[in-house]
């Protein structure tokens, strides 16, 4: 409480008036104080139950036609691709926007990614009689060692609202003509972009990115969940019991950080080893506990700020996929190239060109049992949309080219034909979903 004790304000009056007023001017400016405070706890109070809507399970279309169909999108950007047990490959992309009108849409491909299906599930939690825009724009794909189709996805109101949350659904039977999907499960604030791995003692490890409060552009949620604060950064959740449960176990705070977009590799040494995307490169950071404490982040390798791919192969070699050469800190988002390392990951050899184009973004692959590898990645998201595919083999990234006789690049997954033509799609059939 703050109390006016200036005695220009009452000079010359008697000092019973001034006593007088300056009780009234105290009690005026306690009253004030209290409005003050109680409208601030009324506002949080309606953001924090406004934001509880985020903690709602968002349903998982699988009759996505016509809404989702090709002519009424008009926007992809690329989350993942994965390959089940019997061999369908499944994609997923975000449709609206990257931003607050951002969905999820999922298709699939049944002879090795030369042909695609229109979407076939759609996951899209807007509603128009919401105060904030509820989205989902960060996710991924994977398939267990079970043959069972993963999908990681976060849910946000606004674009970002300081919390986030991430969920998962499980799809048991992918090589169907009918999938069923699992009824969402809320794990952890935050969001994971990059797929899980799976240690050497069976643990599953997952990337989880609670972004930092510079991401947050809403003026409503600025002083949101300041509680999470501690948490802001590149965390790690893993999972003994086959993805039932989750717990966080540690995470790394990068400087001038970017999203994350944390991929974690475990060495033959057994240590584990995270790279990440910064405003200065990728940098990294070490565990010789399981993740549960990491060495002090260092700078890895120039990049420019985007995604970066990286996994183990089945031959045992690193695979990355980066932006130009592997030194080269390119001027834009062009020249995504494939490397590998025999050393885990001191030196990169080989340097294929997967698209030599501008406007080529945020790859994620996986390699085939036959040792093919597959990146999915996208093109000009606002201006043509493309999802796009490259298959190749080790050989042929050591080679520079596409050598072997199944190799082939720039294989489109979708492409939206109503740029331009309609809004977007979630505009709408958001209510007709949703009820």
């Amino acid at each position: 409480m703050i109390l006016f004790r200036n005695k220009k304000i009452i000079r010359g009056r008697p000092k019973e008036n001034n006593t007088m007023i300056y009780r009234i001017i105290s009690i005026f400016v306690f009253k004030c104080w209290i409005t003050s405070s109680m409208m601030l706890q009324a506002q949080q109070g309606e953001i924090n139950a406004l934001d509880d809507l985020a903690l709602e399970a968002p349903t998982i279309n699988i009759t996505p036609l016509p809404y989702y169909d090709y002519d009424r999108l008009d926007y992809s950007m690329n989350r993942g691709i994965a390959q089940t047990i019997k061999g369908r490959i499944w994609a997923c992309w975000v449709g609206g926007g990257d931003n607050d009108d951002a969905f999820l849409l999922f298709n699939s491909s049944d002879d090795y990614g030369l042909t695609w299906s229109k979407p076939r599930v759609a996951i899209d939690s807007h509603y128009p009689e919401m105060h904030y825009k509820r989205r989902i724009r960060v996710g991924n794909v994977w398939v267990d060692p079970y043959g069972k189709l993963w999908v990681f996805f976060d849910q946000n109101m606004t674009t970002f609202d300081g919390r986030a949350g991430l969920w998962y659904t499980v799809c048991e039977n992918p090589d169907s003509e009918n999938p069923q999907w699992s009824k969402p499960v809320r794990i952890w604030h935050g969001c994971a972009l990059n797929k899980p791995v799976i240690l050497s003692d069976g643990t599953w490890m997952l990337p989880v990115s609670l972004w930092d409060r510079q991401k947050i552009k809403h003026e409503d949620f600025k002083e949101a969940f300041p509680n999470l604060d501690t948490f802001r950064m590149a965390n790690v959740f893993i999972s003994k019991d086959k993805g039932k449960s989750w717990e966080r176990i540690g995470g790394v705070q990068f400087p001038k950080p970017q999203f994350d977009e944390h991929h974690i590799i475990e060495r033959y040494d057994g240590s584990l080893w995270m790279t990440t995307r910064t405003g200065d490169g990728i940098w990294e950071s070490i565990s010789l506990d399981q993740g549960q404490s990491w060495s002090e982040p260092q700078k890895y390798m120039e990049h420019i700020g985007s995604r970066h791919h990286i996994q183990r192969l089945i031959s045992g070699s690193i695979l990355l996929v980066k932006h130009g050469d592997i030194d080269e800190r390119t001027t834009f988002r062009s020249k995504l190239s494939a490397y590998l390392s025999e050393d885990e990951g001191k030196t990169w050899i080989g340097g294929l060109m997967i698209d030599e184009r501008r406007g080529i973004s945020y790859p994620d692959g996986f390699q085939a049992s036959d040792g093919t590898i597959y990146i999915s990645y996208d093109r000009n998201r606002d201006w043509d949309g493309e999802i796009l595919m490259a298959k190749f083999t080790e050989n042929d990234i050591l080679h520079r080219d596409f050598v072997s006789p199944q190799s082939q690049s720039k294989i489109t997954i979708c492409k939206p034909e109503g740029l331009d033509k309609l809004p977007p799609p979630s505009d709408m059939i958001f209510k007709k979903n949703n009820e």
